[in-house]
């Protein structure tokens, strides 16, 4: 059987936890609204997000988004 490595701090905050499982509690109640469309969100990994995002911006300890760098449409190649 293979043992948990515990490395002491957590990759999420409790706090994060609580507004990720406000948000599936309201994605299943219908009131879980998207932001820009204002649709009602029916996705769960819509519903985490929206949970996450949420957590960000309130500063609870939260990973950072896999966002970078944006690429331009026309990249120039090398020619041979």
């Amino acid at each position: 059987m293979a043992t948990r490595k515990s490395s002491g701090s957590r990759k999420y905050g409790k706090a994060a936890s609580k507004r990720v499982e406000s948000a599936m509690r309201r994605r299943k109640k219908g009131t879980l609204k998207s932001g820009r469309s204002g649709r009602t969100v029916k996705s769960r990994k819509q519903a985490i997000a929206i949970g996450l995002s949420e957590a960000r911006k309130k500063g609870a300890k939260v990973p950072r988004k896999p966002g970078g760098r944006k690429r331009s449409g026309a990249r120039k190649r090398s020619s041979r």
